[in-house]
C-alpha cells in the first residue's frame, strides 16, 4: 500500500491542479480565442513571490510607528508598534526591530507602504488569499488561474527542463488546505500551467523523482500507461479535449525533469555549507535558497511561502510581539542574502522578487476604520498579560510589500501611512490588479491578455482595467 501512496503523492506534485481543482475547470468550453502581448519591452525574466501567509502587521515589520514597552495596566489604543525602529541603508528610512539584514539591502529596491486589501464583507484568510494570487474576488464562475500560471502560459518556461511555475513550502494537510488549493492552480488554463509543488524544500529531490522502488523503466511504462488512457478517454466524460491534453503534457513535463541534470537543483544538499547555513532558518529559509538555485537554473515563476496554518506563523490572534520574534528570526537573513546572491550571480536585474501578504494587522481595528467589521479576536483595553501585546486584529487599510530586482527602482519608499492610530493609507494607495499589472509590465505581458472562456473575455485583471505602477520603475 505504500507504494501506491507513493504514487499518487508523486503525481500530485505535477501540479496543484488535482483532481480536485481540475474538476472546477472541466466544464469550460475550453479556450477558445486569445490576445497576446506584442512586441512590449521587458525588465525582468523571473519572478519570486516570498508570501507572508496569515497577515503581516505592517507597523511591526517594515512601517514601524511609534514604540511603546510592555508594561502590566497599559492601555491597548496606546501602542502602535512593539518593536523598537531600526535604521535601513537609506537615510531616514526604518524597518522594525529584527529585519535589520533586509534592511541593508533596501538600497536595491523599493518598500511599498500603501498596499490596500479589497474589502470583501466578513474577512477571511482564503477569500484574501484568493484575491491577492488571481486578481479576482471569489467566488467566481470561471476557476481563475493563479498569477505564475498566468505568467506560465504567456511566456512559458525559460529552461524546458525546469517547470514553469513552481511553489514552495504550502502544504495541503493543514487547516483550510482545500481553500488554499482552490487559488493554487492554472484554472481553466490548464494543469500544465499549475504549479509544481514542493512542500518541504529539504526533500525537494525527492519530489522530482520516482517513488521509492520503481526504477526508470518501471516509471517509463506507467507513465506511457497514463498517456494511452488519456488518450482512450479513461477520465470520460470530465474535462474538455484541452484540459485532457493539458493533464498529459503536466505529466511530460514531470518526466523530462527527471531525466535532466537540472533536477539536482532542487537537491540543497549541493549547496556549500557556509551558504546553506546562512539560509537555514527554516523551511522558509531553505524555501529561498532553493528559489535561488532554481532561478539560476531557468526557473520563470517561484512561489515561497512562511505557510499559511490557522493561527499559526504570521496568523497572529495572540501573542503577537512573541511570535513575530521568531518569525522575523525565519525570513531576515534568507531574504537578504537571496538579494545579495543574485546580484552577485547577475540573475538579480532580470528578476523581480516580491515580498507580500494577504493583509495587516492592528491592536484594535478590525478590517479598516471606514468599514469596520465583526471583531475576531478579544483585545482588553487594559492590558495585564503579555499575549495581548501585539497586532492581533486583521487590517486591511494600510499593508507593506517590498520589491527588488527586475527593473524595480533602488533606494525608492512608495506611499504613506498615517502616523497615529488608525494607521491608514495616507498617500499612493496601491491595489491588487495595479500590484498584478505592475508585475505583468516587468515581464512583458500586455495589460489587455485575455481568454475567451464561456463566451466572454476573461483577463489577467478584472475586465482588463489593471494599470501598472509607473513610479515603481528606475
Amino acid at each position: 500500500m505504500s507504494n501506491h501512496k507513493d504514487r499518487r503523492n508523486f503525481l500530485k506534485t505535477t501540479s496543484a491542479a488535482t483532481i480536485a481543482a481540475l474538476g472546477a475547470s472541466m466544464p469550460l468550453s475550453g479556450l477558445l480565442s486569445s490576445m497576446k502581448p506584442i512586441g512590449k519591452t521587458s525588465t525582468a525574466d523571473t519572478v519570486i513571490l516570498l508570501w507572508m501567509g496569515g497577515g503581516m502587521a505592517h507597523t511591526e515589520t517594515f512601517d514601524p510607528k511609534k514604540f511603546t514597552a510592555f508594561s502590566t495596566g497599559m492601555k491597548s489604543n496606546d501602542v502602535l508598534s512593539t518593536f523598537q525602529s531600526v535604521p535601513t541603508v537609506l537615510d531616514d528610512v526604518y524597518f522594525s526591530e529584527g529585519l535589520q539584514s533586509i534592511g541593508n539591502v533596501l538600497d536595491r529596491g523599493t518598500v511599498i507602504r500603501s498596499y490596500v486589501a479589497a474589502d470583501m464583507g466578513h474577512i477571511l484568510h482564503s477569500r484574501h488569499q484568493y484575491h491577492w494570487h488571481t486578481c479576482y474576488r471569489p467566488p467566481q464562475s470561471v476557476s481563475a488561474p493563479h498569477i505564475g500560471s498566468w505568467i506560465a502560459k504567456e511566456l512559458g518556461p525559460i529552461n524546458s527542463a525546469i517547470p514553469a511555475f513552481i511553489d514552495i513550502g504550502q502544504r495541503f494537510t493543514v487547516g483550510e488546505g482545500e481553500e488554499l488549493k482552490a487559488f493554487h492552480t492554472a484554472g481553466f488554463l490548464g494543469n500544465e500551467f499549475g504549479p509544481f509543488m514542493i512542500p518541504d524544500p529539504t526533500a525537494g529531490l525527492e519530489s522530482v523523482r520516482p517513488p521509492v522502488g520503481m526504477n526508470e523503466t518501471r516509471f517509463e511504462k506507467r507513465n506511457q500507461l497514463y498517456r494511452e488512457l488519456m488518450k482512450q478517454g479513461a477520465m470520460g466524460e470530465f474535462g474538455s479535449d484541452y484540459h485532457k491534453e493539458s493533464m498529459v503534457r503536466s505529466m511530460e513535463q514531470a518526466y523530462r525533469l527527471l531525466k535532466s541534470p537540472e533536477a539536482a537543483a532542487f537537491d540543497l544538499n549541493k549547496e556549500p555549507r557556509s551558504s546553506y547555513e546562512v539560509y537555514n532558518t527554516g523551511r522558509f529559509g531553505l524555501g529561498c535558497l532553493m528559489a535561488k538555485r532554481l532561478t539560476q537554473q531557468g526557473a520563470r515563476f517561484i512561489s515561497v511561502t512562511t505557510e499559511y496554518e490557522p493561527f499559526m506563523n504570521w496568523d497572529t490572534h495572540e501573542n503577537g510581539h512573541t511570535r513575530l520574534k521568531e518569525m522575523k528570526k525565519r525570513i531576515d537573513a534568507p531574504i537578504a542574502q537571496l538579494v545579495k546572491d543574485l546580484e552577485k550571480s547577475g540573475h538579480l536585474d532580470r528578476t523581480l522578487i516580491v515580498l507580500a501578504t494577504e493583509f495587516s494587522r492592528d491592536m484594535m481595528v478590525e478590517g479598516r476604520p471606514e468599514l469596520k467589521v465583526q471583531e475576531q479576536v478579544r483585545q482588553p483595553e487594559i492590558i495585564n498579560d503579555i499575549k495581548f501585546y501585539g497586532m492581533h486584529r486583521h487590517f486591511t487599510d494600510g499593508c507593506s510589500m517590498l520589491m527588488f530586482g527586475g527593473g524595480i527602482k533602488k533606494g525608492n519608499v512608495y506611499g504613506k501611512t498615517a502616523d497615529e492610530r488608525p494607521c491608514k493609507t495616507v498617500e499612493n494607495p496601491i491595489v491588487i490588479d495595479q500590484v498584478h499589472q505592475t508585475i505583468y509590465h516587468a515581464l512583458g505581458i500586455d495589460p489587455q491578455t485575455n481568454y475567451v472562456v464561456e463566451e466572454r473575455p476573461f483577463y489577467t485583471t478584472p475586465d482588463g482595467k489593471g494599470k501598472h505602477v509607473k513610479e515603481l520603475f528606475g
